[in-house]
């Protein structure tokens, strides 16, 4: 007995909506199992990761300063992957910038000036675009996959 994998002529629109409800409860699922068995109340715990960050302001706060990384991260590999790139090392290179960037103040404490704002931001991106030329140089150099090499990059 053979198996066939076929595409369906259309897509559900249901299912185009309930996969990602689905998706969603089986993680709320799988992680109150998880903390169960880690042996907390999995009610309070998902309480504390899910909903406490969003019930004070500085919580708030506390959110977007870490959300900001990530969203422009997204916004890069949108850009990347819409020129059928892939590039599976952002989070290095968001690394890599950020070390860069921050080494100013760190080795030049008694320079206070708007400039060094100027040059953190450019540093760190540059440092961040110098990473990211590593896998683009190996594949257009040596054919080596950009996938496999970004993502060693990380």
């Amino acid at each position: 007995m053979k198996i066939y994998l076929e595409r369906r002529g259309t897509r559900s629109r249901l299912m185009a909506y309930l996969s990602p409800l689905i998706a969603v409860t089986l993680t709320v699922i799988a992680g109150g199992v998880i903390f169960a068995a880690s042996g907390l109340d999995p009610l309070e715990a998902l309480y504390f990761y899910f909903v406490d960050p969003l019930t004070s302001l500085w919580s708030l706060e506390e959110l977007v300063v870490k959300m900001t990384p990530l969203v422009l991260i997204g916004v890069g590999l949108a850009v990347c992957f819409q020129a059928n790139l892939w590039n599976i090392g952002a989070e290095g290179q968001l690394t890599v910038g950020a070390l860069v960037g921050s080494s100013i103040p760190v080795l030049f404490p008694q320079w206070q000036s708007p400039l060094v704002l100027v040059l953190m931001m450019f540093l760190g991106a540059l440092s961040g675009a110098l990473f990211a030329a590593i896998p683009a140089l190996l594949k257009n150099r040596f054919e080596v996959n950009e996938i496999l090499r970004s993502l060693m990059l990380v």
